[in-house]
């Protein structure tokens, strides 16, 4: 997929109050300091499209990227620590969980996982409740690049080994790094794919 034109289209706290669900939508979202807004912008291939910060709990909103005119990539706030507080932290969880389960054109989401470490268990319980709620989701392991590409494998492996005990059939995953812009062909063509998928289903439909 080539990205010819990505903007930053508009930030809600409801989902209610987010785009017209016209285009398919991918949401990205994954603990804070994983990385997402770096890869975001590796995937746009736009440095400052995504805020990025040291500090993590920077994105607090909802935030709708328009992608190529014809898709909406989603940067949600990352769940698990982050230095806010317990108030702000269940008015997040309540904003994505609704966002979730009821946006009607969520196409996927992009769970980011950071491959430096092994299966976290909020990774877990996170992807667990979205199987349960019936929400696609794919595995992205971020920051590949921070260490060898073995230990980076070795860490993947745990992740779906870990899973293959709950789960019968494993999510599609990839590796990145936005560093060196690993995996992007890889992410952009699951997408390109999807959205092939979806428009010829319409099509089927119409």
């Amino acid at each position: 997929m080539l990205i010819q034109d990505a903007r930053f289209l508009t930030s809600n706290s409801r989902a209610e109050d987010c785009p017209a669900p016209t285009m398919p939508e991918y949401a990205f979202i994954g603990r804070s300091n994983v990385g997402k807004s770096s890869l975001i912008n590796m995937l746009t291939n736009q440095k400052g499209l995504a805020k990025t910060s040291s500090q993590p709990g920077k994105t607090q909103l909802i935030n709708h990227f328009l992608i190529n005119e014809a898709w909406y990539l989603v940067d949600l706030p990352g769940y698990g620590y982050a230095r806010i507080s317990k108030d702000a932290r269940a008015k997040w969880a309540r904003m994505i969980n609704f966002y979730l389960r009821h946006r009607p054109n969520l196409t996927c989401v992009m769970v980011l996982l950071d491959s430096r470490h092994t299966p976290q268990a909020v990774d877990l319980e996170f992807m667990d409740q979205l199987g349960t709620e019936g929400v696609p989701f794919v595995m992205v392991f971020t920051k590949a690049d921070k260490q060898s590409s073995s230990r980076t494998s070795q860490n993947v492996v745990q992740y779906l080994e870990k899973m293959q005990e709950t789960w019968d059939e494993l999510p599609q995953y990839f590796v990145t790094s936005a560093e060196d812009k690993m995996g992007r062909e890889e992410l952009l063509g699951f997408v390109a794919d999807t959205n092939q998928q979806l428009a010829a289903q319409a099509g089927a439909d119409a």
